[in-house]
């Protein structure tokens, strides 16, 4: 069990529902206009609004960029009203998790937020991550990245007793996993491609309801820190080892004081110490339901919001009315 933090208060709980509400909102209005940047646009800046009405002394550590890239929630900005005087915090958020799904009005498109105290969230760079991740109830190291991405499906199945074949794996839908999805699909398991989205993906294996086993594959390096918070809350394995293309993104990593490139790190070692988990949907998926738009100015929400201390998850169904 992790000790409940001293400086997350339980009232922040709720507070991050309402963060994640306000840029799912925000969003929702973009959904299948076809314009990811307007979306995600607005999303960012109703989240960082959010924040800054919060009574908090947080930082960016994983955002939407560096400054020079990031007009709003780039990486190191100060969010909230109280600098100094309350406890130190540090956020790592994706206000629209899937800005081309959003703009598609595609599933599975999210907001999502994560605080830990200061020093408790992995600085990581914007590269790619590979990554490995099952749900709770298997034993500790029943995924590794030395195996093959067979041979962790087949430990996967021996774990829950079954044959490799009834296994569901999650993978991003990309061309760089052509070689991944065919090893797959030589051991026999099932795969299910996700067009965008990887960590409502990661989450998913937590949930029986969505049958997802384990995620493999790909994908940014921010997301998988986001989900390492959401798995330290409700239980689950991941591994995560940080991609560098070239030398620009290398330098990029040293900056945040990453040394050790090759590095495979642990779960913990992304998402440690007390956690705070918010998300909230933007548009219907396996995890959550998207914004309705209701007569009457009427909007409802379906948010999830985990804390590590306590294991608690609550599900949130909020409705919302049009300000006058």
């Amino acid at each position: 069990m992790v000790n409940a933090s001293k400086i997350l208060d339980r009232v922040l709980v709720l507070e991050m529902v309402r963060v994640t509400e306000a840029a799912a909102i925000a969003a929702s209005r973009l959904v299948g206009r076809g314009d990811e940047k307007a979306a995600d646009a607005a999303a960012v800046e109703a989240m960082r609004e959010a924040l800054n009405n919060l009574a908090i002394d947080g930082t960016v550590v994983i955002g939407e960029g560096e400054r020079d890239e990031a007009p709003m929630l780039y990486i190191g900005e100060k969010v909230g009203t109280a600098p100094g005087d309350a406890p130190a915090i540090d956020i790592a958020l994706d206000p629209l998790e899937g800005t081309t799904i959003t703009a598609k009005a595609g599933p599975n498109a999210l907001a999502v937020l994560a605080i830990a105290e200061k020093g408790c969230l992995l600085n990581a760079p914007d590269v790619y991550m590979d990554k490995l991740a099952v749900g709770p109830g298997y034993p500790p190291g029943v995924i590794d990245m030395a195996k093959s991405p067979a041979d962790n499906v087949r430990a996967v199945a021996a774990a829950k007793g079954v044959d490799p074949h009834e296994i569901i794996a999650c993978v991003l839908d990309r061309p760089r996993h052509e070689k991944l999805i065919a090893e797959l699909r030589e051991v026999g398991c099932g795969i299910m491609l996700i067009p965008d989205g990887d960590v409502a993906g990661v989450i998913a294996t937590t949930d029986p309801d969505t049958t997802i086993d384990i995620y493999l594959g790909s994908g940014g390096a921010p997301e998988g820190v986001l989900a390492a918070a959401a798995l330290r809350c409700v239980g689950g394995q991941l591994k995560g080892r940080l991609i560098f293309r070239n030398d620009d993104e290398r330098a990029r990593a040293r900056k945040w004081g990453i040394e050790d490139l090759d590095r495979v790190y642990d779960l913990d070692e992304l998402a440690s110490g007390d956690c705070i988990f918010a998300a909230t949907g933007v548009t219907d998926g396996s995890l959550l339901d998207g914004v309705k738009r209701l007569k009457g100015g009427l909007m409802t929400t379906d948010s999830v919001v985990m804390r590590a201390s306590s294991g608690t998850v609550r599900w949130v169904k909020g409705e919302h009315r049009a300000r006058s």
